[in-house]
């Protein structure tokens, strides 16, 4: 399920003591498990078979170390930005392997993407599709593109991270998307060579992602009949994990369903996998300031805050705590919230928690996939270190921001 575990009353990760991370780096600190990651994505890409190409969704962890080591396992990469473009192409991964997903490409980042000879751009509208055709003329190329098609199936999941309902901003309704490509069929500068659906994200029940599939299959087979004949089909990713009690499916449940949607279909088929593969491999280590109670109700202030993880305080998400040392101290029911001047400015609520001493630390786990990603800067403070583990090995993969990295970009403007 995740690494970490207890031995002796202590808490590892792998064979690594988190309280060597602790002492050695501090907190607020992220930290990641290599051997969990290794493991995850050959589970995957085992199960999926030498017909897919798996491919790594770069927004739930983009730092450069963990990218490298997935391009050297042979992964590819699903992106949003031109800067994810350039953390891959940094990492050493293989242009030949990426897939440029995202409503709002700009055209410096679709310039970006042709010129650095990607796979595939998934396009989101009829709009982008244009936009497309006009750079790759300019640029005297034919442009590589599928489109991502909104099938208008509900993920079950939550409403921020629901995809492919017809009311999201995503993709092109499936019912418009086969007239687009027999319009640009013939554009000079335009290559269909793909179609492709995302409808969500921590999918437990993989029934949607397999009527997605089925819907892809449909509208790939009326365009081969019609003459428009597509190499690949991505299926998108979304799979879910255990955070508390969710029965998340396996890399064979995965692959099962796109078996029995896609069966006897001779295409490629493309995934994008990003939660799955990093979301348990990774932890946030916080250290406990204060308790304070207010008419009854106990606080458990920790160093950590919705700035280093949002996933709280903008999904409602649950994450387990753990204690560095195991406690047989009484369960006090509590908020565990950070200093943040924000009342949404929390880690956990209403959770029983041992009442260690301030100066005490604990794991949040399941932080790996949109931690540290979708943390900031906000109250000015500076973001957390990253720590690999390798084994018993301890490695910072991205140092803790300093004040000076913080104020440095605006002191350079700074007028007396």
């Amino acid at each position: 399920m995740h690494p970490f575990h207890y031995r002796a009353g202590q808490l590892y990760v792998d064979d690594c003591l988190v309280s060597e991370i602790v002492e050695r780096y501090g907190t607020p600190c992220y930290v990641y498990s290599e051997l969990y990651l290794r493991e995850r994505y050959h589970a995957f890409a085992h199960a999926l078979g030498e017909q897919t190409l798996t491919c790594y969704a770069v927004k739930a962890n983009s730092n450069l170390h963990l990218l490298r080591r997935l391009a050297q396992w042979g992964a590819g990469f699903d992106i949003v930005s031109a800067g994810e473009l350039a953390r891959v192409l940094r990492a050493g991964g293989d242009p030949k392997k990426i897939v440029f997903s995202g409503v709002g490409k700009s055209r410096d980042e679709i310039h970006a993407a042709l010129d650095a000879g990607i796979f595939c751009l998934n396009v989101e509208s009829a709009a982008e599709l244009e936009r497309i055709a006009e750079v790759a003329t300019k640029m005297g190329l034919r442009a590589p593109v599928a489109l991502r098609v909104n099938p208008d199936v509900d993920p079950g999941t939550h409403k921020y991270i629901a995809t492919g309902l017809k009311e999201s901003k995503f993709g092109i309704p499936i019912a418009a998307a086969e007239a687009l490509y027999r319009r640009a069929a013939e554009w000079p500068s335009i290559a269909f060579i793909g179609v492709a659906a995302h409808i969500g994200s921590q999918l437990i029940d993989l029934q949607p992602l397999g009527a997605a599939a089925r819907r892809l299959r449909d509208l790939y087979e009326r365009l081969r009949d019609s003459g428009i004949t597509l190499r690949h089909i991505d299926c998108g990713g979304g799979v879910g994990i255990r955070y508390h009690e969710e029965n998340a499916p396996s890399p064979a449940d995965y692959a099962a369903v796109l078996d029995t949607a896609l069966a006897g279909l001779q295409v490629r088929r493309v995934v994008e996998l990003g939660r799955s593969l990093v979301g348990n491999a990774g932890a946030l280590l916080t250290t406990v300031e204060y308790w304070k109670k207010n008419e009854g109700k106990h606080f458990c202030v920790v160093d950590a805050a919705m700035n280093d993880l949002l996933r709280p305080s903008l999904y409602g998400a649950w994450h387990e705590f753990l204690p560095l040392r195991q406690s047989d101290a009484p369960l006090r029911d509590c908020d565990i919230v950070g200093p943040v001047c924000e009342s949404g400015d929390f880690l956990a609520k209403n959770r029983p928690l041992p009442a260690i001493a301030a100066g005490e630390s604990l794991a949040i786990l399941g932080a790996g996939a949109y931690g540290f990603a979708m943390s900031s800067q906000y109250n000015s403070r500076p973001r957390a270190a990253e720590i690999l583990v390798q084994g018993a090995e301890i490695r910072c993969i991205r140092r803790r921001e300093t004040l000076a990295d913080l104020l440095g970009p605006e002191e350079d403007c700074l007028v007396d």
